[in-house]
């Protein structure tokens, strides 16, 4: 059986799930998915790691041109396999099934429901600083994910539709902090001669590399618009534009978003401070400007949330369509054609890591596995590619410019990136290599239990 013909086939899977999703809608699931808490937060932590203008505004760049990269990867691999589950379907179609399980369960246990615990807190302290409510920052963040579990068990428009709208608001948000910036800022503290009095080394290169961990978890996110392929109309065309064209987006915002900050406060001051957008906007309108960028905050990290929420269950629904998970979480709603039990088992494993995690214990293993599955997915286009060549399959709708050297570069990249993130913390790192390593046996047994019952 060819590629192309087995692609077909894995296109019949998830049928129940309905195609309601649009160009528009995509590319909001995509920019929804980036544009999160961590533009907000993760810029002090780049300023403190590396200490100039030019590096700091240099590896948001750097960033961006990778999650693009990354965006032409996954827009050829969903147009090559347009099909439920996204990542974990390009790992079993061209790698292994056992691997693709494992980034499903690394996926449930430590990168979609850690990030989204992360995002949630980080959400509930910016509420509570708009509302002054007298309640645990915990029960907060864990009512913001319940309220979100239930809004998407409702279906993927109502889900979509929230997204959405909060993910306008929080480029709103942004935009008027640009605004005020230029319009009624002192003058600028951005100084570019400091990095070429610095030679370039093994320790810059590697300090820089720390500083990336930070910036792609920021980044992070742009992938999981692909586990939505059973339900975007035309995905073939539909997603690969979507996918592009949000990337391209987020990178404008961040990068112009971040110059602002450094205009503003210099890389020492803003290295200082753990909020910046709250900080500029009190140096510019006062208290006023704090509560304006408080709920821009807020409104930001509640829509990362909704996509979140909307995404990744495709993976877990994937995997039970497999007989490689609880059969139950392939369940669809009748109604509302959505995974009901996959978001449900998705929601309340991330209400439980709100109530015991923070937002500082997730960013380093998240990136650092989250890292070494996008460069293998990368493998998988190379795997995908070759088996076309062979087959003399017809040509798709997109493919990625430059290939192979720009999906290498990727890998690279990526795997750069996992070796700094374990150099600069490997406790955090092991954790999240020890989860997924510890899948393994999970799959195995599930396997055997599901063969066995065949055979029977």
């Amino acid at each position: 059986m060819t590629m192309i013909e087995n692609s077909e086939g894995q296109a019949a899977q998830g049928r129940g799930l309905e195609r309601r999703l649009g160009l528009f809608g995509t590319v909001m699931a995509v920019m929804g998915g980036i544009i999160g808490a961590g533009i907000f937060i993760n810029p002090y932590l780049v300023a403190d790691r590396v200490h100039t203008s030019a590096l700091i505004l240099g590896a948001w760049v750097a960033g961006g041109l990778i999650a693009l990269v990354g965006g032409f990867i996954y827009a050829e691999l969903a147009a090559r396999l347009p099909v439920v589950g996204g990542q974990y379907a390009y790992l079993r179609e061209a790698l292994h099934p056992a691997l693709a399980f494992l980034y499903g369960w690394v996926l449930l246990l430590v990168i979609q429901t850690g990030g989204m615990a992360a995002v949630a807190v980080t959400f509930a302290r910016y509420f509570l600083e708009l509302t002054q409510w007298q309640i645990n920052a915990s029960l907060v963040a864990a009512s913001a994910l319940a309220l979100l579990t239930v809004i998407n068990c409702l279906g993927v428009r109502a889900g979509s539709r929230v997204q959405s709208a909060m993910t306008l608001a929080a480029i709103a948000a942004i935009g008027l902090l640009e605004v005020f910036s230029f319009f009624r800022g002192g003058p600028s503290q951005i100084s570019w001669r400091p990095v070429l009095d610095q030679p370039v080394s093994m320790s810059l290169v590697f300090t820089f590399g720390a500083a990336m961990t930070p910036v792609l978890f920021a980044y992070g996110g742009w992938q999981t618009s692909s586990f939505l392929a059973g339900e975007v109309r035309d995905p073939r065309k539909t997603l690969p534009r979507g996918l592009v064209l949000g990337v391209l987006g987020v990178i404008a915002v961040y990068t112009s978003v971040n110059f602002v900050y450094v205009r503003a406060l210099g890389p020492a001051g803003l290295a200082g401070t753990m909020t910046p957008a709250s900080t500029v906007m009190r140096m510019l309108l006062g208290p006023r400007g704090g509560s304006l960028i408080a709920a821009g905050i807020a409104f930001s990290a509640f829509g990362f949330l909704g996509q979140s929420m909307l995404t990744a269950p495709r993976v877990y629904f994937a995997m039970a369509e497999d007989r490689v998970f609880f059969r139950g979480v392939a369940w669809i709603d009748p109604r509302t054609h959505v995974p009901v039990i996959a978001i449900l088992l998705q929601g309340v494993w991330a209400i439980v890591i709100a109530l015991t995690g923070t937002y500082a214990q997730v960013v380093n293993y998240v990136v650092a596995m989250d890292s070494l599955f996008f460069g293998l997915t990368a493998v998988c286009l190379l795997v995908l590619r070759r088996r076309v060549e062979q087959a003399g399959s017809a040509a798709i709708e997109f493919s990625v410019p430059g290939h192979p050297w720009t999906t290498l570069l990727f890998i690279a990249a990526e795997w750069i990136v996992v070796a700094s993130t374990f150099g600069h913390d490997p406790r955090h790192s092991l954790i999240g290599l020890g989860i997924a390593i510890a899948g393994l046996p999970a799959y195995y047994l599930w396997r055997a239990k599901n063969k066995g019952a065949t055979e029977t």
